[in-house]
């Protein structure tokens, strides 16, 4: 059994293939956490410490010990009012305005299969994948209980985490704070590796120490954000992508999130996750309960590529869901940089006879066939088609298209509307605006609020009446601002803390619909690139644009960091024209490809303006892709080198799971006059065997500890790719 429970000790002992991660249910009924690690057997409560601590109070179930404090044992969910003063997972305001709970262990279930979250995305598994632990605590006083729920998918190396917080007493309380994971270390020396940007440069990897401080890292803008990603990794000093323990925690969730690392006054080290305590406050009357969004742990000692790709496992075979998961997806080809603004219908057929001579599988649509929208100025929210830009209907407009020989796509914006738009006349109440005060402005636009019902039902009605009559394969869902003057006008004066959270439930719901409705359609989402790149949307849309910065370069950076969490299944990227129209910078066509084949893979550019060798190209690059598609979408994934290191080569690798075949990619980030010769390290090949590359052999041992030698570069970010073949 991956749980099990000794009735004496009161230890619980979750088990995978390779970790162990154990806590007890200790004499005064705190749930203590022993141990998170790599495999083990025996029971981990010898390694708790007890001594009288200067100013560390005594709860008072321990009577006249002074021994016993929870400011200085590890705890599997620290509450605020328990004597603990470090970071705390939970906070619950009660009736009479005080700030405390004292959840003491009560019961606990197991049972077969994984546990399910209403109205929000989880991991998902098959009864034989998993198994779940529920433990009930409670506030002896007001009756609060906290039902911490634990997934063990065993094979995967993967153990989830969430909390269902209820008021089962007969006052009302207040959920001021709500995390959804610890972990309590009572030993070692870590570094937090997060993931940091900017709009246009998302997911740049940052290590840094946990030091005597408390370090917090998160999002009060509404989504997961551009600026922060809700994935991070703790990691031992020593730990780099070959060897090394790392913890990974990456959140469910597509909203406001915080993170916390603090190594207190003893050298203990503390991290959790999950909602941000700003800018929420959840009401709970009497019977009522709060759910907290999931937490995917994993841990591995064998360094950050085996946990990069234990969460691209589960990324891939229990978050995403749909027919495209494990399908081929379509090669396509965008018309934002090809047009922008300015196309018509005929604009669109031309692409798409351009695409199918370059064997591109689909067009997709972008921003501007709606409304009256030649700018991004007006007209989000009225979603209906513009016939004279378009020439006639869009069903006309995709049958021209489907005669062509290509599927059709189309970009929609739908959580968001425009101050010059007919429903914002209309419904001024449905945007995310304070009463009284002039709204803060983003592109223009404003927010529409999502945590309403009949503004969801109204949205979702109107893009039915378009895709019910077209027939759409692919559907870019955008989000282009952050969300400002939090305010629902449909909730009363003490519930306005519940509206940022309550707007995710409500994306949720409108995506599940979507989904249903249209389960043969490819959605893709998007955030102004990656603003809103998380397991939460994963689970409804398998693939998220990785970045509106489509410079190859630049994407070096992106992809890398975003690689460490998520699967280049996931991340959309396509080859664009150069000039860069970010950047400016220009690199070769064959780069370009290089870099993009390492995510979805497709085309943002106008092929009329290409030359006929630039277009052979094409249709090789794409041939390329196909031939290499389960490899490169379904293979082990290794980051070979940082892009940002001196010696000037981005590298990366793919490996097929039996072994058999592997594709290097290489990338010359600079060239230097007589630069020393370069090698890279290959990973994931079998030591013994004989590897085919470009007619000569080599053995797996050969190229992992000796190295691929590369090529000199002759010209500015020129690229590679090997195909290495298992000889038979």
């Amino acid at each position: 059994m991956a749980i099990t429970f000794n009735e004496t000790t009161r230890i619980f002992t979750l088990t995978t293939a390779h970790t162990t991660y154990q806590m007890q249910a200790d004499a005064q009924g705190y749930l203590l956490h022993l141990y998170y690690g790599a495999r083990t057997a025996g029971e981990m409560d010898y390694l708790l410490n007890y001594g009288d601590r200067g100013f560390s109070g005594n709860p008072n179930s321990a009577g006249s010990d002074r021994t016993y404090s929870l400011d200085a044992l590890p705890q599997e969910y620290p509450s605020l009012g328990t004597g603990d003063f470090r970071n705390y997972a939970l906070n619950i305001e009660n009736a009479d305005g005080s700030q405390c709970c004292n959840p003491v262990y009560i019961t606990h279930e197991i049972a077969a299969g994984k546990y399910t979250l209403k109205g929000l995305p989880f991991v998902r598994a098959e009864e034989n994948e998993a198994e779940t632990l529920k433990i009930i605590l409670e506030d002896p006083v007001t009756k609060v209980e906290l039902h911490l729920l634990y997934g063990v998918l065993e094979k995967e190396d993967i153990i989830t985490r969430s909390v269902i917080i209820k008021n089962a007493g007969k006052a009302p309380v207040t959920v001021k704070k709500a995390q959804s994971a610890c972990l309590d270390f009572l030993h070692g020396d870590y570094d937090l590796i997060k993931f940091y940007g900017r709009h246009a440069m998302e997911r740049n990897m940052e290590r840094m120490p946990v030091s005597h401080e408390s370090t917090r890292i998160g999002s009060r803008r509404g989504t997961s954000s551009h600026q922060y990603n809700p994935g991070v990794i703790l990691a031992g000093k020593n730990t780099n992508e070959d060897s090394g323990s790392c913890y990974g925690m990456l959140f469910v969730y597509s909203g406001n999130f915080l993170v916390e690392a603090e190594k207190d006054q003893y050298d203990q080290t503390r991290i959790q996750m999950g909602l941000t305590d700003e800018l929420f406050a959840y009401p709970l009357e009497a019977g009522a309960e709060f759910t907290a969004p999931e937490v995917i742990l994993s841990y591995t000692n064998k360094g950050l590529s085996r946990l990069s790709q234990q969460y691209h496992h589960c990324i891939m075979n229990h978050i995403c869901q749909g027919k495209y998961v494990h399908a081929n997806r379509p090669v396509l080809i965008n018309s934002w940089e090809a047009a922008y603004f300015d196309f018509t219908g005929d604009t669109i057929v031309e692409l798409a006879k351009e695409a199918k001579a370059l064997g591109i599988d689909m067009v997709v649509m972008d921003d501007g066939w709606f409304g009256k929208r030649n700018d991004d100025n007006s007209s989000l929210g009225d979603w209906y088609v513009n016939e004279e830009k378009l020439g006639g209907t869009l069903t006309k407009l995709i049958e021209r298209v489907n005669v062509e020989g290509v599927k059709f796509g189309i970009w929609i914006e739908p959580e968001m509307v425009s101050e010059d738009s007919d429903l914002y006349r209309e419904h001024p109440d449905w945007a995310i605006t304070i009463p009284g005060r002039k709204p803060v402005r983003s592109r223009n636009q404003l927010v529409l609020d999502f945590s309403r019902k009949d503004v969801r039902d109204h949205i979702f009605q109107e893009m039915t009446q378009v895709l019910d009559k077209a027939d759409v394969d692919y559907l870019k869902w955008d989000f282009n601002r952050s969300i400002c003057d939090v305010y629902s006008a449909k909730l009363p004066a003490d519930r306005q803390g519940e509206v940022l959270h309550r707007y995710v439930l409500g994306l949720y719901e409108f995506l599940d619909r979507l989904g249903r409705r249209y389960p043969d359609m490819l959605i893709e989402g998007c955030s102004g690139g990656g603003g809103r790149f998380d397991a939460g949307m994963l689970h409804y849309t398998p693939q998220i644009w990785c970045s509106d910065d489509t410079d190859a370069i630049e994407r070096l950076e992106i992809q890398y960091g975003t690689s460490f969490c998520y699967p280049v299944s996931t991340m959309g990227a396509h080859v664009s024209a150069c000039p860069n129209h970010q950047t400016g910078r220009t690199t070769p066509l064959g780069t370009r490809a290089t870099v993009a084949m390492a995510g979805t893979f497709g085309y943002e550019l106008d092929p009329a303006k290409l030359t006929e060798e630039e277009k052979e190209e094409i249709r090789k690059q794409i041939g390329r892709f196909k031939e290499y598609y389960e490899l490169i979408q379904r293979g082990d994934y290794f980051r070979l080198t940082a892009p940002s290191e001196e010696r000037h080569y981005a590298a990366w690798e793919f490996v097929s799971p039996d072994q058999k075949e592997a594709l290097v990619s290489v990338v010359a980030s600079k060239v230097r006059t007589n630069d020393p010769p370069a090698r890279v390290l290959l990973r994931g090949l079998k030591e013994e065997g004989i590897y085919l590359l470009e007619g000569r052999e080599y053995t797996g041992g050969a190229l992992m500890y000796g190295g691929l030698p590369l090529p000199e570069a002759k010209v500015e970010y020129q690229s590679w790719e090997f195909y290495l073949k298992l000889k038979n």
